[in-house]
């Protein structure tokens, strides 16, 4: 079987899922207010209710584990485009950036489903933790593409705009 050559750039897809998953993982952050105030009229022996704020940090972190593993499957089979570094050890962070990325976009939905589902302190805990990590890499990733643009002006960041072969 010949070696897979790799793409030149992201395809439609990958891009659309990549800007779906950003403003999912915006949207948690913004409102999860109400989230917070459902958790903790639940750890008081309280009712929830219905808020339909809950719901869509529910239903979103689902959809960003869902598409994470949507990108991943992508990236094993169509592969990814070369990375464009300025440096090794750019390309080491980089590399360490979007492992943690994608490692936070699924253990995030499934601790907060342990925690809301089943109840679990230490997973709402975790899931805590683990927020802040996310925005952490979240920040970094952006500073990297930011960096790209506008000091670099590799191009980098154009290939999240425009798909390509």
């Amino acid at each position: 079987m010949p070696a897979k050559t790799a793409p030149t750039g992201y395809s439609r897809l990958q891009i659309a899922l990549h800007w779906l998953v950003f403003a999912l993982i915006a949207q948690q952050y913004l409102f999860k207010d109400a989230m917070s105030a459902a958790w903790d009229r639940i750890t008081d022996g309280l009712e929830a209710g219905f808020d339909p704020l809950v719901l869509a940090h529910v239903a979103g972190g689902a959809l960003v584990m869902i598409f994470a593993l949507w990108r991943l499957t992508l990236r094993a089979r169509r592969g990814v485009p070369p990375a464009i570094e300025a440096s090794k050890v750019q390309g080491i962070l980089a590399n360490l950036t979007h492992v943690g990325l994608y490692a936070l976009m699924l253990l995030m939905p499934l601790s907060g489903s342990v925690a809301w589902f089943g109840g679990v302190e230490a997973a709402a805990q975790g899931h805590n933790v683990l927020k802040i990590v996310l925005l952490a890499l979240v920040a970094l990733h952006v500073i990297g593409a930011l960096y790209h643009q506008f000091i670099l002006r590799d191009g980098t960041l154009a290939r999240m705009r425009r798909a390509q072969g």
